[in-house]
């Protein structure tokens, strides 16, 4: 029996093969189409045919509408390990019937049992429920149709959009008060969850694209155009405010964030805890360092920003400096201090 990373690794692959677009997925949907059933070992051939006998030795080419035909047969196909060729067809399984399972019906019993025997993957067909199971290892996994796909992408899409537009609004109205030094833990408690929210999201839809095969590449555009980018910024907004502005103690937070319910997400007491504060109220004023806001600007490279709120040490003390004396943010590396401070008030809003 492989471990579990491996079955993890075989599952994912069982995914990939039957998802919608290719061969494999064209051809069980025919056999549902046509009120068949149908019971497929692919893979580790050598050991599915020594758990039966009897069928047809073919060797062919592998077709959906080869698949589709000989499903018509009783009896179990047999196909190789890249789906390449069919090599049996009404091929009789008989696998140790001492070996558990928990499933109902013969031939999921069946495909149950060659996939604990076997490294094969099996697929099993069920005429009467309409259903395609999937089986690697024992575990077992239902096909959803490409209608059932869609919907939840669908839904997930509009999801994805709607949390990360409300992002925007909390990340514009953070940098406005965070230019004013009146952020709240309030505040950053919301911002947080807004960005807790787009990331599941678009892990939810992660998780899909193995299940969509062909029309993964329109979702993972989507993914892409809502969240990419967001991963930095999260970062950097919890290093604003963390007690320790560490990258790696920023990731460490993030992923204690990740294991958060929603309402433990949306109480400011626990997100100061985790930040590092146990003295903070809901309305306690908290002062950004600046990293966030500082990446968006115009004129200075990433390590430069590290080097202005080293010297800085929050965004209100550097807005002093650039307001009264912005020549001297070139004596730490800002090459062009004046477009450097424009951009910084066109964050404000203070220039148009």
């Amino acid at each position: 029996m492989a471990d579990a990373l491996d079955a993890q690794k075989r599952l994912t692959e069982a995914i990939r093969m039957t998802a919608p677009g290719t061969a494999l997925r064209t051809a069980l949907d025919m056999i549902i189409a046509g009120h068949l059933g149908a019971l497929i070992c692919i893979g580790d051939v050598e050991k599915v045919l020594a758990c039966g006998n009897d069928g047809f030795q073919l060797n062919v080419p592998f077709t959906a509408m080869r698949l589709f035909e000989l499903s018509k047969m009783d009896g179990a196909i047999v196909i190789d390990e890249g789906s390449n060729q069919i090599l049996r067809a009404n091929f009789h399984l008989n696998p140790d019937p001492n070996v558990p399972t928990s499933e109902t019906g013969m031939r999921h019993r069946t495909a149950s049992r060659m996939s604990l025997m076997t490294d094969a993957i099996v697929v099993s067909v069920s005429e009467r429920r309409q259903q395609i199971n999937v089986y690697v290892y024992g575990r077992s996994i239902t096909l959803r149709s490409t209608e059932d796909l869609g919907n939840e992408v669908n839904q997930l899409v509009v999801s994805l959009q709607t949390s990360r537009n409300s992002l925007d609004v909390l990340l514009s109205r953070l940098t406005r008060l965070e230019f004013e030094n009146y952020v709240t833990l309030a505040d950053i408690t919301r911002v947080y969850g807004g960005f807790q929210l787009v990331h599941q999201a678009a892990m939810q839809l992660e998780a899909l694209l193995p299940q969509l095969g062909s029309e993964d590449k329109l979702v993972r555009h989507y993914i892409e155009q809502l969240s990419g980018g967001m991963d930095n910024e999260y970062l950097l907004a919890v290093r604003d405010y963390a007690a320790n502005s560490s990258a790696d103690q920023a990731r460490r937070i993030i992923r204690e964030f990740d294991t958060l319910t929603p309402r433990e997400m949306a109480s400011p007491a626990r997100v100061a805890h985790i930040l590092g504060y146990d003295d903070l109220r809901e309305d306690s004023v908290v002062t950004p360092l600046g990293l966030r806001t500082l990446s968006r600007s115009t004129g200075v490279p990433n390590e430069t920003v590290e080097t202005i709120v080293g010297e800085y040490g929050s965004l209100p003390a550097l807005m002093n400096v650039a307001e009264t004396a912005p020549e001297k943010l070139g004596d730490i590396g800002v090459s062009n201090p004046h477009i450097f401070v424009d951009s910084l008030l066109r964050l404000w809003g203070k220039k148009g």
